[in-house]
């Protein structure tokens, strides 16, 4: 996951610390030295983070854009009062809204050059936790334990370290074919919301291959996370020489090329999924499975992937019980025939469903814009169309709300609205107070904050004194 580092750089930071010998230390300097440290181990182990630098005061300004050079990460000058921003989080408008909570996953985490203590005595660990609170309880704040000095900083920077930047090496296991990877970014604990006491489920870190499934059986299925597998070579003596970086170039190149000359199960596995055109389903847990596969970068590089699937014993329906796959060689005939022509997925369901209920699926672009198209050539036939016209207007909307997709409800409200101006001289006066209707009824549910965004609610259509003769009635 990419890091924003965002340093304060007010006048607050110089103020001085006392430290044993003659130098003078400010609180920057020790902001400095932690982040240093940060940086020098995301560059040996985190080789793939992409950091961005930001600092503030008064204002703000972004010091180094995302990079994954880390010589560049240097401390700045910056210029915004978190105390005032906290107290006018409430009066702010849409165009300078609070940044927090972010509309992307985040986990928040504030480094304080201060100790407990100090930040009791004052109101700012109350803005901090609060800070933490708007960012949906994702984050953590880390003081100074004891007196500020360079070492009690590495302590506090050591902490961070270990739970949001340590790599997460794995063995990956086939058989009696064994490889030692690093996943790339560090899988994060699943919580089941289904569960009267969830836990939070780790992978791990053996992962163990249990089959291979082509490409075109397993499809597109749907995933927690992607991550990349990078495999890590030993030299003889048992010490790493990769994926991490070394600070001489002669050493580093010299390690890759050590590194490529050792036999690797991990290079095999990728060369292979990527030839034969399958994936590997891996056992990450009890009941929980994800796959390995080869995805291009370009038309020269690929890389080997692994996708995390919700726990469960059934994760994808259409191949059924992960524990209930087998070998082609324990079915009694080949399942995908003797050619190579056919394939046992997707299993068909025991019991012959009902497909009465007219189910809207918008697997393709196709069908949406299907869809839309039946609304606006109902739209044009007003008030002749009425009936059928709501009826298509209504289970879009229906669909729209299930899939949590507002913003198709925006989309076809200003088409309605455009075809409202586009009607001729000659239409219907009922026709453009329908569709004026019909997209203010649209506009209000994709707001997402009213009883008319109800599942079961229906848009009626508009009374009006106009003749009825030769409509549709509802």
């Amino acid at each position: 996951m990419p890091t924003v580092v965002v340093m304060d750089v007010s006048l607050s930071m110089t103020r001085p610390v006392s430290v044993e010998g003659s130098e003078e230390y400010q609180r920057k300097h020790l902001a400095v030295h932690g982040l240093t440290m940060l940086f020098e181990h995301m560059a040996t182990n985190y080789k793939l983070e992409f950091t961005a630098l930001v600092v503030f005061s008064s204002l703000w300004e972004l010091m180094v854009p995302f990079t994954r050079d880390y010589n560049t990460l240097q401390v700045g000058s910056v210029f915004c009062s978190l105390r005032h921003s906290l107290a006018t989080h409430n009066q702010r408008s849409e165009s300078n809204r609070f940044p927090l909570p972010f509309p992307f996953p985040s986990k928040l985490y504030v480094m304080c050059m201060a100790n407990l203590e100090e930040l009791q005595s004052t109101d700012s660990l109350d803005c901090l936790e609060r800070l933490i609170d708007l960012n949906n309880g994702e984050g953590q704040i880390f003081t100074i334990d004891g007196p500020l000095c360079l070492k009690n900083v590495q302590s506090m920077f050591g902490k961070l370290i270990d739970l949001a930047y340590t790599p997460f090496h794995a063995v990956l296991k086939c058989g009696h074919l064994t490889s030692d990877v690093q996943v790339f970014p560090r899988p994060e604990p699943f919580i089941i919301d289904e569960e009267i006491d969830p836990i939070p489920k780790a992978i791990n870190t053996d992962l163990e291959i249990v089959g291979f499934v082509d490409i075109a059986d397993i499809s597109s299925p749907p995933v927690l996370s992607r991550h990349l597998v990078l495999p890590i070579a030993l030299n003889r003596e048992g010490d790493e020489v990769g994926p991490g970086i070394t600070d001489d170039t002669e050493d580093e190149n010299s390690a890759n090329q050590i590194a490529g000359k050792i036999p690797n199960f991990c290079v095999l596995l990728h060369g292979s999924l990527k030839v034969e055109g399958m994936v590997a389903v891996v056992q990450l847990g009890p009941e929980w499975y994800g796959m390995l596969y080869s995805q291009a970068d370009s038309k020269k590089k690929s890389n080997l992937m692994m996708s995390l699937f919700e726990p469960g014993p059934e994760p994808l329906p259409w191949l059924g019980k992960m524990a209930q796959l087998g070998p082609i060689s324990d079915a009694k005939e080949n399942p995908y025939g003797d050619d190579d022509n056919k394939s046992p997925f997707p299993l068909q369901p025991k019991n012959k469903r009902s497909y009465a209920q007219n189910v809207t699926v918008w697997i393709k672009p196709s069908g949406l814009q299907t869809d839309v198209q039946k609304i606006l050539r109902n739209a044009r036939k007003l008030p002749e169309k009425t009936q059928t016209f709501y009826k298509e207007l209504n289970r879009l909307r229906k669909a729209a709300l299930a899939f949590g997709f507002l913003d198709l409800l925006k989309g076809v409200a200003d088409m309605l609205e455009r075809e409202c101006t586009l009607l001729p001289d000659t239409a219907h006066p009922d026709a453009a107070f329908q569709l004026t209707h019909a997209a203010q009824q649209l506009k209000v549910a994709s707001t997402g904050a009213s009883e008319y965004t109800a599942y079961d609610h229906n848009i009626a259509p508009l009374q009006t004194d106009f003749p009825t003769t030769g409509t549709e009635r509802m």
